[in-house]
């Protein structure tokens, strides 16, 4: 597992988590993360100086086929990783949760090194376990679960490729 965040980063947590905070980031922290990641050889982002580890998934598109490439936030559990498709609270799922329904074969880059995984979704208690765990990293996945009343938020489970 990483490690969790510290006071500090809870506090700048609580910023982010905000609506107006969280409508601006939400559609540019991937952005500034991938320019981070691609000067840094895949190695670090500005998210993970906030307590967040980042992930690079590559998935194949469930409508397109073609290869997409995103940073996320990563909740890790040794060599497992949930993904939480909260899509910052907003009323549809993200796509990369699609890509993964479909093609659930993926790659993920961590710190420079990339590795093939498997998706699949998570139910029941195995599901709760994973949110609790990603909530210990941000608690601002339960203000996403309150303003995506009317879905619930998948949770998606990677493990590593035989």
């Amino acid at each position: 597992m990483s490690q969790k965040p510290n006071a500090f980063q809870k506090f700048i947590h609580l910023i982010a988590m905000q609506q107006p905070v969280n409508a601006f980031f939400s559609t540019r922290m991937h952005r500034i993360d991938g320019v981070i990641l691609r000067m840094t050889g895949g190695k670090r982002t500005m998210s993970e100086f906030l307590g967040w580890p980042i992930i690079q998934l590559t998935t194949i598109g469930a409508k397109t086929g073609n290869q997409h490439t995103l940073p996320l936030i990563g909740v890790l559990d040794g060599e497992k990783i949930a993904l939480i498709a909260s899509s910052f609270g907003r009323q549809h799922n993200p796509g990369w949760y699609y890509n993964l329904k479909s093609h659930p074969e993926c790659d993920v880059q961590l710190k420079g090194i990339s590795y093939k995984y498997i998706a699949r979704e998570l139910n029941g208690e195995e599901r709760e376990t994973y949110w609790q765990l990603a909530i210990s990293y941000y608690a601002g996945y339960e203000k996403y679960k309150e303003r995506a009343a009317h879905r619930q938020i998948p949770v998606m489970l990677l493990e590593r490729a035989k």
